[in-house]
């Protein structure tokens, strides 16, 4: 089966190997409070600066996934008020995560054919984070560098906490327009489920220190201080710590690999570009995802295009929420192979 869907997604060829290689070196079986594992966080921490262009004075930190990054932003870096900006599912849901434990988070929700206007957003001058979704995994749109860069022009008092779930390791990121970065690793990473990354800058950790939450295992107090020894304050997954080190060791560039995603994103909108039954569901271009393609048709068609691409050993991603029954969703993630992608074109093509 090959897998399109947006996460859990294909991992790459070289996994098997290196989770062989992880069983005969013993790595399973590490205690994380060892020299050898610290060894492996260390290194697999500097990859990920080098290969993702993460600025030196950011401090890295790993969590079970990215949903659990809402919790910690909510616990240890909102003190008085959060400001989300979100144009779908996911980012709503952190909206409304955040309230559950922040009574003061406030929304300002736009279109998902619509680029976001800073000059509509009505911040006060009381400092907040500003929380947005870099990449709508849900409706496959994304908030640009550049627009992220006008907001911190804009507040630049204000942290700026961003969801890179379905993009960190797929396409450049400019981590210095914003303080709080972080994603899973079961999308553009092509690693299997079951870890998050979180990227703080030192003005987030200056933060960090001045709320001084302490009441959870996961309070970022307590993960800063472990991660001076390239250690966690719970058992972290070791395995998928040790296979994001093999496979950044194994990667280009990030600009190399942004290149590749755009260029396949350029193929899939002209292979949708006049089709009559199957269409990209945003319209607006500026405004759409490079590594998630949503595609929409009448809700009989997507039934039977899903069903009968399974059978044929292609998985296409659901639709998600309130587009579930009008939509699917192609993956456009760097572990994926071009001809996967020739072949899953030629499948789509008999719907004119």
């Amino acid at each position: 089966m090959i897998s399109f869907y947006p996460g859990p997604s294909r991992v790459h060829d070289e996994i098997p190997e290196y989770v062989k290689d992880a069983f005969k070196a013993g790595i399973l079986s590490i205690n994380h409070r060892s020299e050898e594992f610290m060894k492996i966080s260390e290194r697999t921490i500097e990859l990920l600066k080098s290969r993702l262009e993460i600025p030196h004075d950011y401090t890295i930190f790993y969590t079970t996934s990215a949903t659990e990054c809402w919790e910690i932003i909510a616990q240890s870096l909102i003190d008085k008020s959060s400001f989300h900006l979100f144009n779908g599912a996911f980012g709503k849901k952190w909206y409304e995560y955040t309230k559950k434990l922040c009574s003061g988070a406030a929304s300002h929700s736009f279109g998902h054919d619509e680029l976001l206007n800073p000059r509509k957003l009505r911040l006060g001058k009381e400092e907040s984070v500003i929380c947005l979704t870099q990449n709508e995994t849900s409706n496959g749109t994304m908030v640009s560098n550049e627009m992220i860069g006008t907001i911190r022009e804009r507040y630049p008092d204000h942290l700026i906490a961003v969801d890179a779930t379905s993009s960190m390791a797929g396409i450049v990121l400019k981590f210095s327009n914003a303080d709080v970065w972080f994603a899973s690793v079961q999308k553009c990473f092509g690693l299997p489920a079951g870890l998050g990354l979180m990227i703080c800058s030192p003005s987030a950790m200056k933060k960090v220190k001045k709320v001084g939450e302490k009441n959870h295992y996961n309070s970022l107090t307590f993960m800063a201080e472990m991660m001076e020894k390239w250690q966690t304050p719970f058992t972290p997954n070791v395995l998928n710590i040790y296979l994001l080190n093999r496979v950044m060791e194994a990667s280009k560039p990030i600009q190399d690999v942004h290149r590749k995603i755009e260029d396949r994103y350029r193929q899939w909108a002209d292979f949708f570009n006049g089709r009559s039954t199957l269409q990209h569901f945003i319209g607006n271009e500026e405004a759409r995802s490079l590594t998630v393609i949503p595609v929409t048709a009448k809700d009989s068609l997507v039934t039977a295009i899903k069903s009968r691409a399974k059978k044929n050993g292609l998985l296409l991603g659901e639709g998600y929420g309130e587009l579930k029954a009008t939509t699917f969703r192609i993956a456009n993630f760097p572990a994926i192979r071009k001809k996967e992608i020739r072949t899953l074109m030629e499948f789509l093509s008999d719907y004119d």
